[in-house]
């Protein structure tokens, strides 16, 4: 079959490639002049399996209260007249409870899994290398409150088979001895060794170009207008090229939707209401001038929800949660006070390990669901599928959600167990395939 993908980041070439391996006929729309030059571009660079924590939970209204004034806040929520916005905030409400946090958890976790073993795979049938460091992630906290709260979620992941262990100060320094000028403020972390780190970036543009040599075709520059239908299913998808203006309309037998945060509103004529509003994130890259002194191992900065990961010779400082729309710009107060906290912490917790003087400031619009739950699967127009909403988990869930999807297309019923969309029509299940725990797991 011929199928057109619409968005060229971390998701949708990874549902390129997959599709490709099942034996399709492969073309990629993007407006950007290459892959992964959007919230793929530079995010905090961890695949975090053991760390899929939906942002709704019993605590959450009550921080996201406090936080309404500080513009430096982890997450920060500006009311606007926008509708999506607030339906966004009320359904995420109703994902606060204790109940639908362990329904969340548990369906990250499994997407989580069944990608890293994915992308393993991909890795090692390609040779794809992209600063990939496989030295876990650890997560510390600077205060005993907080401490006690991230042992409680330790032993939740545990209990759905991740190997997140529960560390005290001596062992935090003995995992990422980087961290010692700043000990004597730490209480404790958690750990997980089958974690990694690496470039989303660099990954994804090395595996578009293997899609290339493989026979997809990419339409760079290309923004996206609309759909054209007939007979009840999509006919056609109808693009501009944005440097010489001309129109054209690409078919296909199936179209793809994997354009993050803009997935919701290029949908909504077809009557299509994705719940997938767009979180700004932010990320600081710094040169190191002490490389020998800078973190090997990624590391979660609980106090201020930072993800610090070492690539190269480099720093991605990268973390909070802007929910006001969709403006990316970095000129803005609130932008300007973000993008300093992030450099800021990272000169409290490595002092005069980077070089602070020229960072490399970036924002991303990460697609968001009120249950960080992603839309994978068929749409209600039948040749519409949907690979989006992946929130801050895109590189995490990349390489799983392309397999999962491709194998959809394909009449297959994946190996994961998840909620897909459209989930009447799927194929029917084949027998589930349990990973086992990780040793060590007390899950």
């Amino acid at each position: 079959m011929k199928v057109i993908v619409l968005g060229a980041g971390i998701i949708g070439v990874s549902t390129a490639w997959h599709l490709l391996q099942q034996g399709h006929q492969v073309t990629v729309i993007d407006r950007q002049p290459d892959a992964a030059l959007e919230t793929s571009f530079a995010n905090g660079a961890q695949i975090s399996v053991s760390f899929c924590e939906p942002w709704a939970n019993a605590g959450a209204p009550l921080k996201v209260a406090r936080w309404l004034l500080r513009d430096d806040s982890p997450l920060l929520f500006r009311p606007k007249l926008d509708p999506h916005q607030w339906r966004w905030g009320l359904s995420f409400l109703t994902q606060c409870t204790d109940a639908a946090f362990e329904r969340n958890v548990r369906q990250l976790v499994a997407l989580g899994r069944y990608s890293h073993e994915s992308l393993k795979a991909l890795v090692a049938q390609t040779g794809i290398e992209y600063e990939r460091l496989e030295r876990g992630i650890l997560h510390f906290f600077s205060s005993q409150a907080d401490f006690d709260s991230g042992a409680d979620a330790a032993e939740l992941m545990r209990r759905h088979g991740v190997d997140r262990r529960v560390l005290n100060r001596d062992e935090v320094l003995a995992v990422e001895p980087a961290l010692r000028t700043f000990g004597d403020r730490i209480f404790g972390g958690t750990f997980t060794p089958s974690d990694e780190s690496g470039d989303a970036r660099i990954f994804t543009q090395r595996l578009a170009a293997l899609c290339r040599e493989r026979g997809a075709t990419f339409l760079h520059e290309t923004a996206i207008d609309g759909f054209e239908r007939a007979g009840g299913l999509v006919s056609g998808v109808q693009v501009r090229h944005l440097r010489h203006g001309s129109t054209q309309t690409v078919r296909g037998d199936h179209y793809v939707t994997a354009l993050g945060s803009f997935s919701a509103p290029l949908l909504r004529p077809l009557g299509i209401w994705l719940n997938v509003y767009p979180a700004k994130g932010y990320s600081a890259t710094l040169k190191l001038k002490r490389p020998d002194d800078a973190s090997v191992v990624s590391l979660l900065d609980d106090t201020r929800k930072l993800a610090i990961s070492r690539l190269g010779d480099t720093v991605r400082i990268a973390g909070t949660a802007e929910l006001a729309g969709y403006d990316l710009g970095l000129d803005g107060s609130t932008a300007r006070k973000r993008c300093a906290a992030l450099v800021q912490r990272y000169e409290e917790l490595f002092p005069g390990v980077a070089d602070t003087r020229e960072p490399n400031f970036w924002t991303g619009l990460r697609p968001s669901t009120p249950s960080n739950l992603p839309y994978i699967g068929r749409s209600k127009i039948a040749n519409l599928w949907l690979n989006t909403g992946h929130g801050t988990l895109g590189w995490t869930h990349g390489a799983g959600s392309g397999q999962a999807l491709a194998e959809l297309i394909s009449g297959k019923r994946p190996a994961l167990n998840y909620a897909y969309c459209g989930g009447d029509s799927l194929p029917a299940a084949r027998p589930r395939v349990v990973v086992p725990a990780p040793q060590g797991s007390r899950g």
